[in-house]
């Protein structure tokens, strides 16, 4: 049986590019998208090239019955889950100063970028465990990591939207956390940083590309038992939390 695959927020941009890559390698990939017709329109296009092991899963990760229906429809389709990759995220309303952005702000932002990640995982985790080999990205940033942000050698040390960084930094947290829960079974969970991507996320100003970006989170998705565990990646390593 083929491995498979679930990727929230996978019907654009990075999400979509690491499902083609990971379809590419095989895999039964799972385009989880709030928006169905979204999701079939990507569904579409990657049949277009070749991919027809794919279907969408609608989830919304800011909504707790979607998840649970998601993962009960998952459950009801496959005997287990290899792979979750965690890539829905938003930005924010920009800009995002310490001094005043709104908790409105904050909060949406940790309603998708955090507690979505935690509520989705949570959802997922009996039929991951039912894996030889889960693994578990949570898609974060390298504007996440307070090494980077109290370092003012970070090519980024100036761009500070704080809702979005303090999601991102809970969001390594979590990893931590829950690899350390799972440190004795056959679980892989890292955070991986795509890095500055050219998307819809950023009015595509980034310097990266899309199939540059998701490389390092299919990496760390399809690595072997001897792979690390509790880390925070980018494509050129380690990146400090």
């Amino acid at each position: 049986m083929k491995k498979t695959a679930l990727i929230t927020g996978a019907n654009k941009s990075i999400g979509y590019e690491t499902a083609r890559q990971l379809l590419a390698q095989g895999y039964f990939v799972y385009i989880g998208s709030r928006n169905k017709n979204r999701g079939n329109d990507a569904i579409e296009k990657l049949k277009a090239e070749g991919y027809s092991n794919t279907e969408v899963l609608m989830i919304d990760v800011t909504n707790s019955e979607s998840i649970t229906e998601a993962a009960k429809e998952l459950s009801n389709k496959i005997p287990h889950l290899d792979v979750l990759i965690n890539n829905a995220g938003i930005p924010g309303v920009m800009p995002q100063e310490a001094s005043n952005t709104t908790q409105e702000n904050v909060r949406t932002v940790f309603d998708t970028n955090f507690f979505g990640v935690i509520e989705t995982t949570q959802a997922f985790l009996p039929l991951l465990k039912k894996s030889a080999e889960p693994r578990i990205v949570n898609v974060s940033s390298d504007l996440g990591s307070l090494g980077n942000q109290t370092n003012p050698d970070f090519r980024h040390f100036e761009v500070k939207p704080t809702a979005y960084c303090a999601s991102k930094a809970a969001l390594n947290a979590y990893t931590v956390m829950l690899a350390y829960e799972l440190r004795d079974t056959n679980f892989k969970v890292n955070s991986v940083n795509p890095g500055y991507t050219a998307t819809d996320f950023n009015n595509h100003t980034g310097y990266k590309t899309v199939e540059e970006a998701a490389k390092p989170i299919v990496k760390y998705a399809v690595i072997g038992s001897d792979g690390p565990t509790g880390k925070f990646f980018s494509d050129f390593g380690e990146t400090p939390w």
